[in-house]
């Protein structure tokens, strides 16, 4: 059963409606040729303000330069942001005591980050049940001995309930991303070996966690998910709706998480809440003009009011 942990607190709130435009963020996560700094400058030359932390390269000055950016822009923290001085993987379903540790030491401090930007989240993946090695990340990760599915799962709920109890006196909230299972992961092992990519998992761990834990959804991951699994993507979107407080936004043909542009005809339009304050267009390999295009789209949808979305 879920509760609060605002008593006595700064507490942190769920996303609430704050404007008529919407607040769409633009991911610094595809654009790996940059520093982060360069992208965010980047960024803000061509009018695009809100600004997903996502990745990059580790510099001692980051936060500092950041910090002094945050009168002409809004920042918000997501994963492996800040990036560590020697790369790792974030794996909060981890049963190896290391890896966990390692983790929520990263997490413990991106939460810290969020505080510092005024934020009032930080959002992150779901675990998995191996922990795959730094160079296999954005590759095929070869099949090997999974971890136990409940075990894991019950680890991930309690290591965010811990995070989430250390986030509240700093005014932030944790959102998890859903993950992203694609026909070849799931040939390779024989099964979905990752957490929460349906959502049967996701409501799970939503009830078993502090309210200060939402949702961000990733309507790209959930298209190649719900395919790789059998299940509507739509009806995720349903069944979860009291607990998405984001989205990230991007496109693909269903077999594998490939960041392609959104466009006005994409799937996911009429299923989304319109009165949140955290969208991000997750759109890689596009020049900063198109990504304002992007940004652009997304604003003038999420402002219409919200057609009746028929779910089967």
């Amino acid at each position: 059963m879920r509760r609060s942990l605002a008593s006595g607190a700064a507490a942190a709130v769920p996303h609430t409606p704050l404007q008529s435009i919407p607040m769409v963020f633009v991911s610094t996560g595809g654009m790996c040729g940059n520093t982060v700094l360069e992208a965010v400058e980047t960024l803000l030359a061509h009018g695009l303000n809100r600004i997903e932390l996502s990745g990059g390269r580790y510099s001692e000055t980051l936060q500092a330069d950041l910090l002094r950016l945050k009168d002409v822009a809004v920042f918000q923290v997501h994963n492996y942001f800040p990036p560590p001085p020697a790369p790792m993987v974030l794996n909060l379903g981890s049963l190896d005591d290391e890896v966990a540790r390692a983790t929520l030491d990263h997490m413990r401090e991106a939460i810290r980050w969020a505080a510092a930007f005024g934020r009032p989240s930080y959002s992150f993946h779901a675990g998995f049940l191996l922990d795959p090695a730094v160079t296999e990340l954005g590759r095929r990760i070869a099949a090997r001995p999974l971890f136990d599915r409940a075990e894991s799962l019950a680890r991930f709920s309690e290591r965010v309930g811990l995070l989430a109890r250390e986030a509240v006196p700093l005014g932030v909230s944790l959102l998890i991303e859903n993950n992203v299972v694609s026909p070849a992961n799931f040939a390779e092992f024989g099964c979905d070996p990752l957490l929460m990519t349906g959502p049967d998992e996701a409501i799970q761990v939503m009830e078993n966690t502090p309210d200060e834990v939402g949702l961000l959804v990733d309507v790209a991951h959930l298209k190649v998910s719900a395919r790789t699994l059998g299940f509507d993507p739509a009806v995720m979107l349903g069944r979860c709706e009291n607990w998405i407080r984001a989205y990230h936004l991007s496109d693909n043909d269903g077999t594998c998480d490939s960041n392609d542009p959104i466009s006005a005809e994409s799937w996911f339009w009429r299923h989304l809440k319109r009165n949140l304050d955290y969208y991000s267009i997750e759109v890689y390999r596009r020049s900063a003009e198109e990504l304002a295009d992007q940004v652009r789209l997304a604003e003038s949808i999420l402002a219409a009011p919200k057609p009746h979305a028929q779910i089967h």
